[in-house]
């Protein structure tokens, strides 16, 4: 993966000493991290399952909690000083993600689950790594995209783009709904009839970070989705804007990793898609 020549040094923020670190520096530590957490995953992904429930509808299992310890050792092995957001161990600081994108799939073997790990400078993703498991029981492999700021996408090594499509009437759209089954929950059903009825389909594989790539990979056009956390979009809102692709709010407004909805397309039909969403919910921001 190539450098550009613009990219921005990242000043050690915290840290006791002085310096900066350059773009190679944090997706080499970014990738290691999820490679780490991917080789739990591996090792795992055919044997059975211990599952526990934090509720009705949200599992962890073994595996998860296995992969919290293996990805933040390599991260504070590197950056001693950075701080990490994960989802099974409310950690403090940079979002690194688990296989909790996609729980629920990795427990059933159903293909869309990932290891993601990003980095976070300023509120804004500077690094990123998504480990793709695809294929089955039997049969697993991945696929990892990779992305820094001002550096490009990629995936495999590389250089990957969304698609070039301008019609939602010809757009494969994706969505997921969360274990919350609130008024956000009922909304996106509304959502997912009517992008059904305009569209060649939309779908629903449950692992946010694997939906969103698939934008930035050029296989779907868009998707959405209320009620996420940092640990779920960070890594994967650098590898879509990189790559091309357009991310923002429900309601077409700037994304923070912290809002609660996204929006994401290849940029061709965005527009669209937000201006019908806002159509259909003129008040509601998230």
């Amino acid at each position: 993966m190539s450098e550009a020549s613009n990219q921005r040094k990242y000043p050690k923020v915290g840290a006791k000493s002085t310096g900066s670190i350059p773009p190679s520096e944090l997706i080499e530590v970014v990738e290691a991290a999820a490679r780490a957490g991917a080789e739990v995953v591996m090792d795992a992904v055919n044997k059975p399952r211990n599952v526990t429930y934090k509720g009705l509808a949200d599992l962890v299992t073994d595996t998860d909690k296995m992969s919290e310890v293996a990805i933040p050792e390599v991260i504070k092995k590197n950056f001693a000083d950075h701080l990490i957001l994960g989802e099974e161990e409310e950690l403090q600081g940079i979002p690194h993600q688990t296989i909790s994108d996609g729980t629920t799939n990795f427990a059933h073997c159903y293909p869309s689950f990932a290891v993601s790990v990003g980095v976070l400078f300023q509120g804004n993703p500077a690094a990123a790594t998504v480990v793709e498991f695809v294929g089955g029981p039997m049969c697993w492999n991945t696929r990892t995209y990779t992305a820094t700021a001002g550096g490009g996408a990629f995936c495999n090594g590389q250089k990957i783009h969304p698609s070039k499509t301008d019609k939602v009437e010809q757009s494969l759209l994706v969505t997921g709904f969360g274990c919350e089954h609130d008024d956000a929950w009922n909304t996106n059903f509304e959502l997912f009839k009517e992008f059904t009825g305009i569209s060649r389909g939309v779908r629903r594989l449950g692992g946010a970070a694997v939906d969103m790539c698939h934008v930035a990979l050029g296989v779907t056009e868009g998707y959405w989705e209320y009620r996420l956390k940092p640990w779920d979009i960070t890594a994967a809102v650098l590898i879509i804007e990189e790559a091309g692709g357009v991310v923002t709010r429900m309601d077409g407004g700037k994304l923070c990793v912290f809002d609660k909805s996204v929006l994401v397309s290849n940029g061709a039909i965005h527009a669209k898609k937000s201006s019908f969403w806002r159509g259909l919910h003129p008040q509601q921001r998230n």
